[in-house]
């Protein structure tokens, strides 16, 4: 056993025909954590959001695709938006805690967390109408120096979180933790990570986000029906709405690496989506990984 290995009981599902549980971190582009140093916090008030009408297009286009999903709502958006989270109620999807200001579980400590998740959920509550169970970590920065904070989450009143990443990854990542819905060192909140496809011994990303533009369509296609079918379980997907905004502005000063992540193929990423949601029947997380019949 790999010393970072979160001790877990798997959640075992049964069925062969997986429904897959779609994500979005809602979340405007100036707000990505690799524009930290490049954008501070205390300049976002100023910054014309792009949000809204991306918002309405990822609505719109889960509407005609019959499509319902789990949006992870920064407390910054819903404050400002509140709106668009009463429309994501309204039209049956899910709603989450992605945090407050988007900083990363790493850069807090355990008490600034717990006013930080406890405040969102009340804040998410209040305005939707409705309880909020789950919470993606900004960056996915749960991993083996802060799995304190699972604790904290289920104490908080969290039923699952989605924030531990098992892959090898420069900025984030626990590659020995479980590929699959799991419950950490006993507890009772479920950790449901992002999905990866085990190729030549190593965990691939194919959940979405940055890889999702990178690599072809078809390797996308490819290793989701492997996870369904080789596996027998559901995917996990996740994008953000900037992702299908190819016209947002492009800050001076960022590195190579952070403009090549970011900017990458986004004028491709709509119409990859809209053959996602073609090729695979997908839901909201809580009704995928939450209810008695797990994915069927």
């Amino acid at each position: 056993m790999g010393r970072d290995r979160v001790p877990s009981d798997q959640v075992p599902t049964m069925a062969a025909d997986r429904v897959n549980a779609l994500s979005v971190d809602v979340e405007d582009y100036f707000q990505v954590s690799a524009f930290e140093p490049h954008i501070p916090r205390s300049a976002w008030e100023r910054i014309p959001c792009r949000l809204e009408p991306d918002m309405d297009r990822i609505l719109e286009l889960f509407g005609d695709a019959g499509v319902r999903a789990t949006f992870f709502v920064l407390g910054w958006v819903a404050e400002r938006f509140p709106h668009l989270v009463r429309r994501m109620a309204e039209e049956g999807h899910e709603v989450a805690s992605h945090g407050r200001d988007h900083v990363r579980v790493t850069r807090l400590t355990p008490e600034q967390f717990r006013a930080d998740v406890g405040g969102t959920r009340r804040l998410l509550e209040d305005i939707a109408g409705k309880p909020v169970r789950g919470y993606r970590a900004p960056s996915y920065s749960i991993g083996a120096q802060t799995l304190w904070a699972l604790r904290v989450l289920e104490e908080e009143g969290y039923t699952y979180s989605s924030s531990i990443y098992p892959i090898r990854h420069d900025l984030y990542g626990m590659p020995t933790a479980s590929r699959f819905p799991f419950r950490p060192q006993g507890r009772e909140l479920l950790e449901v990570p992002v999905s990866t496809v085990r190729v030549g011994g190593r965990n691939l990303p194919c959940g979405g986000g940055g890889f999702f533009r990178l690599y072809p369509y078809a390797f996308s296609r490819w290793a989701i029906q492997r996870v369904n079918q080789a596996d027998g379980q559901p995917c996990l997907f996740y994008f953000h709405p900037w992702e299908l905004d190819p016209g947002q502005p492009r800050p001076r000063g960022l590195p190579m690496r952070t403009r090549f992540r970011h900017y990458l193929n986004l004028e491709r990423t709509e119409g990859r989506l809209r053959q996602l949601l073609a090729d695979f029947p997908w839901d909201r997380m809580d009704r995928v990984f939450l209810s008695p019949e797990g994915g069927r």
